[in-house]
């Protein structure tokens, strides 16, 4: 990983110089006021902003500046690579710029590409063994980096990179990884009686206990790790948190060594926010400019009571994100079983603009196109999923509604699909956007 830091230090360079211009203008703004020459107020509006974004007139917005522009990304996840050639160097970057010629293509610009998606890695690691998805074989690499090659292709097609880090999750299921590397730390710590609670099982499943502040400080240097040694724009941790499912034997052993009587789910509850606060706080300190973002369930209550995640908190309070990015998976028409319309997708959309928002936090919006040709599975007609038009339409909405940008879940179901909706509706995403930005 030798001179990767390097680039990182011009950015932080180039955020000084920034800083000093804004400096600068202060100063020329307090003399045109002397001069009487400021409008009223001194402030500006800007069209469709939130009025929850908690934003003062004057203040300036703390967002990353290569955010401010609308958020429009693709996510490239394991799956994904499930479908790819990894042995070499040479067959991956072909694969991989062929996907982020058509992502660029789409008019998106973001991607947002899983780098540890099992306690694992897809980068030269110190901390995590490399990821199984490489070789076949956890611990064991191909001779190569595939987040530098992601990272040089994206940039190459002036696509910012975010990395996709799943925190807490170790083992999806019995063999996803099928066995885990000597060196990963999660067998390390299963091995040794005095850590064996830091890695807990449910059902197949294998997690890290965000109870134990050990846990919680690799995954932070895990964050730090990368955001120190590659050209990331980005991190984002998906909506694992606390599995679902997890009673109270999950964690009783650390309950009962840590949690002095507090009531179990808002210990969970700090748990997890203690390691978003975190994480914010060592991405800040190595790059200012680089975004945080969480991508968390579209049922917010599933957040809150099942894994124990409070996003309306890390949305309303500055020092845990830059970005919220809840999955409203379902169409327009969505039903529940009985008749329940409150997460179809503009009354969920709804929902989340209306909580309050930070100074500088964003919502985004992940869209399911993996519903392309098959439906959401509510009791409603499917129609919409057929149309070869409903994602773009989605996007459409959730400008009109103030929202910030928006994720399409994932690459593999516009583009590795023969369903035969997908090419429309990647058509339909095409022209919206180029409506957007030729508007």
């Amino acid at each position: 990983m030798k001179g990767k830091t390097k680039p990182r230090r011009r950015r932080a360079l180039l955020t000084l110089l920034l800083g000093l211009l804004l400096a600068a203008g202060t100063i020329a703004a307090v003399a045109g006021s002397l001069q009487g020459q400021t409008g009223e107020g001194g402030s500006t509006s800007q069209p469709g902003a939130s009025a929850a974004s908690g934003e003062a007139a004057g203040q300036q917005d703390p967002t990353p500046a290569a955010q401010r522009e609308e958020y429009r990304a693709v996510w490239l996840t394991y799956l994904e690579y499930q479908q790819m050639d990894l042995s070499s160097e040479a067959a991956f970057r072909s694969q991989i710029a062929t996907a982020f010629d058509q992502i660029k293509a789409l008019g998106a610009n973001t991607v947002i590409a899983h780098v540890r998606p099992f306690g694992d890695a897809l980068y030269d690691s110190a901390l995590f063994p490399w990821s199984h998805l490489i070789t076949g074989t956890q611990g064991q690499g191909a001779g190569y980096d595939p987040l530098t090659v992601m990272i040089e292709e994206a940039h190459s097609r002036a696509l910012r990179f975010e990395a996709l880090v799943n925190p807490y999750r170790v083992r999806g299921s019995a063999t996803m990884p099928a066995e885990l590397a000597e060196e990963n730390p999660a067998a390390l710590f299963a091995a040794d009686p005095d850590r064996a609670d830091w890695v807990v099982a449910q059902g197949a499943g294998l997690y890290y206990n965000p109870a134990i502040p050990e846990v919680r400080a690799l995954i932070v240097d895990g964050v730090r790790e990368i955001c120190e040694n590659y050209e990331v724009d980005g991190i984002q941790f998906d909506d694992y948190f606390y599995p679902e499912g997890a009673d109270d034997s999950f964690d009783q052993a650390a309950y009962d060594r840590l949690a002095q009587g507090q009531d179990r789910a808002d210990w969970r509850r700090e748990n997890v926010n203690a390691l978003v606060r975190d994480t914010y706080a060592a991405i800040k300190e190595i790059d200012p400019e680089i975004s945080y973002g969480i991508s968390p369930q579209g049922n917010n209550d599933n957040n809150y009571n099942i894994q124990y995640s409070d996003v309306a908190l890390w949305m309303e309070q500055g020092g845990y994100v830059d970005y919220v990015m809840p999955q409203i998976y379902w169409g327009f028409d969505y039903r529940t079983a009985g008749g329940q319309e409150q997460f179809a997708f503009e009354n969920c959309l709804a929902g989340w603009l209306a909580l309050p928002r930070a100074a500088g936090v964003k919502l985004y919006v992940g869209l399911g196109a993996y519903r392309i040709g098959v439906g959401d599975g509510g009791s409603n007609p499917q129609d919409e999923w057929f149309s070869g038009e409903n994602l773009a339409r989605q996007v459409a909405a959730l400008r009109a509604a103030g929202a910030d940008g928006y994720a399409l879940y994932s690459y593999r179901w516009l583009f590795g699909t023969d369903q035969p909706a997908a090419a429309p509706e990647a058509a339909a995403l095409t022209r919206v956007n180029q409506e957007t930005t030729n508007s």
